[in-house]
């Protein structure tokens, strides 16, 4: 038996598409608006889904935070080193640390110093505002940390009746002025340094007579090894005496945020598997009509020469064709609208890659599957019953 080439393969399979273009049309619609819904169930969902866990990433479900554990007569003090050795925990992606000065601040030199305006003088490391999700509402933050400048926490702002710094505000500390180069939005991580006035690790060494020991350490890790870094940070900290330090447990937002991972999963499974099962149906039953209508074709082929394979082949690869047109245009059709959606909610867009490759991967599987019955249908028909049909 010649065997058919790839070429003349596509040619064959290609001819009921090129000659009755609207039924192939139709067809390859069936199969694209099954793929555009796999496409649309899982992208819009998982858009959805990215919107949420960047809501629930905001309320710190991979923050830590460590301190030297209360009501010890005599306090264990963290090292000066401390943010350096725990950035060599490899999950760890931020680390910073705030410290208590137990410097007043006052609004200026003419008060009695023993005013108290209710507010914490912490001295902080640069890195403190990526690690707590913070943003600076006007300024910036400690552009020099050896320089008399303090920014202020969002409560404590007000409390001085200082909301913009366009004027270069200062407050008096210790014994000197410190410029005001900042201001905090709200900190819903840190409500004790909403109510601080931050000043920079060097300068607070320099003029406040900070010692250099951190009072909490602020620690961010990859989410999947937050809880193996919760388990070293003690001995990390303190390895003499690892239960002298305390480690807050990972954000409850950390569970909520893996249960909704979960659940968005086997919903996406769900939707995908009824989708590709309609467009396969309607694939199977394209190619069964078209197998009917075609008897005559298959008769006269097979009367020319034509073997069972090659009428199978013929029939198989026409289902496969169909369902690759159908497959791309499903994609495109399926990823314009999760655009479309997702800006509309201005959510972030979404657009995993192995359902774009597995919806064209599966368009293709579905259509050999689809094709197999029919295309085994003509193949048994023998020249002289399809002739006389």
């Amino acid at each position: 038996m010649r065997r058919l080439s790839f070429a003349d393969l596509l040619a064959l399979g290609s001819l009921g598409i090129r000659t009755r273009r609207l039924r192939a049309a139709l067809s390859a619609l069936g199969i694209a608006l099954g793929i555009a819904t796999v496409v649309v169930v899982t992208g819009i969902p998982a858009s959805s889904q990215q919107a949420l866990l960047d809501e629930l990433t905001a309320l710190g479900t991979n923050l830590l935070r460590a301190q030297p554990a209360p009501r010890q007569e005599d306090p264990v003090l963290l090292p000066e080193s401390s943010v350096a050795m725990v950035r060599r925990i490899g999950p760890v992606t931020t680390a910073a640390a705030v410290a208590n000065t137990h410097v007043r601040v006052r609004r200026n030199d003419l008060l009695d110093p023993g005013h108290s305006s209710d507010l914490t003088v912490l001295a902080a490391t640069p890195g403190l505002l990526d690690a707590l999700n913070g943003h600076v509402r006007s300024g910036e933050f400690l552009p020099r940390p050896d320089f008399p400048s303090v920014v202020l926490g969002h409560v404590a702002a007000a409390r001085l009746g200082i909301q913009d710094v366009g004027e270069h505000p200062a407050v008096f500390m210790g014994d000197g002025w410190f410029t005001v180069v900042g201001v905090l939005g709200p900190l819903p991580l840190a409500p004790d340094v909403d109510r601080a006035v931050l000043v920079g690790w060097e300068a607070a060494r320099t003029r406040l007579g900070f010692d250099g020991h951190p009072t909490v350490v602020y620690v961010k890790a990859r989410e999947e090894s937050i809880e193996d870094v919760r388990a070293v940070l003690p001995a990390t900290l303190h390895g003499e005496v690892p239960g002298l330090v305390q480690v807050s447990r990972p954000s409850d937002a950390l569970a909520a945020k893996r249960a909704t991972q979960n659940s968005y999963s086997a919903l996406f499974l769900g939707l995908a598997g009824v989708a590709l099962l309609v467009g396969g149906v309607g694939v199977a039953n394209t190619m069964v009509i078209s197998v009917l209508e075609r008897r005559g074709e298959i008769g006269l082929r097979r009367a020319l020469g034509a073997t069972r394979g090659h009428i199978r082949s013929q029939f198989l690869t026409e289902a496969v064709l169909l369902s690759a047109l159908g497959g791309l245009a499903g994609t495109a059709l399926g990823a314009l609208g999760v655009a479309g959606y997702a800006t509309w909610h201005r959510w972030p867009l979404v657009l995993p890659l192995p359902v774009l490759a597995g919806g064209l991967l599966a368009a293709l599987v579905v259509g050999a599957a689809a094709g197999l019955y029919p295309s085994l249908r003509a193949a048994r028909l023998t020249p002289t019953r399809a002739l006389s049909a």
